[in-house]
């Protein structure tokens, strides 16, 4: 039986690719502290506050509800149909993402839902939610 007697090549380990990539991070923060340098040029300090808030907050969804006799309530006021109209044609303009939830009463007249949701599609409110709830199992 022949003995082998070559020897068994060592792998070997490309560095060019690694210093490639160093060469490229150590150019790219080279240019990016070249930036930060013109907010240097001024002596400029800048004012504090103890309660930094937004600009603006996001508006909270307008709730719709509608009783079972047809009445309709934004929020907590009791409102006429043109009203309703009035109060969401100025949450749109106020904010144009603005998102309605219709409560709809169970046992109530379903056109009274629709009627808002006409609304709705004429003041161009787009996000719309029907309020529900989820049905209790019975585990017997």
């Amino acid at each position: 039986m022949p003995l082998k007697t070559e020897e068994v090549e060592e792998p070997v380990l490309n560095l060019t690719p690694m210093i490639d990539i160093v060469l490229l991070l150590i150019i790219f923060f080279m240019v990016g502290t070249k930036f930060s340098d013109a907010e240097r040029q001024f002596e400029i300090e800048l004012p504090t506050v103890s309660d930094a808030l937004p600009l603006t907050e996001l508006p909270d969804e307008v709730v719709v509800s509608v009783a079972k006799t047809g009445e309709m309530f934004l929020g907590d006021k009791l409102v006429t149909i043109i009203e309703l109209e009035d109060e969401l044609k100025l949450a749109k303009k106020r904010y144009a993402d603005q998102g309605v939830v219709v409560r709809g009463d169970a046992a109530g007249t379903y056109q009274n839902v629709m009627d808002i949701l006409a609304i709705c599609h004429r003041v161009g409110i787009t996000n719309l939610s029907l309020a529900n709830r989820v049905a209790e199992e019975d585990n017997s």
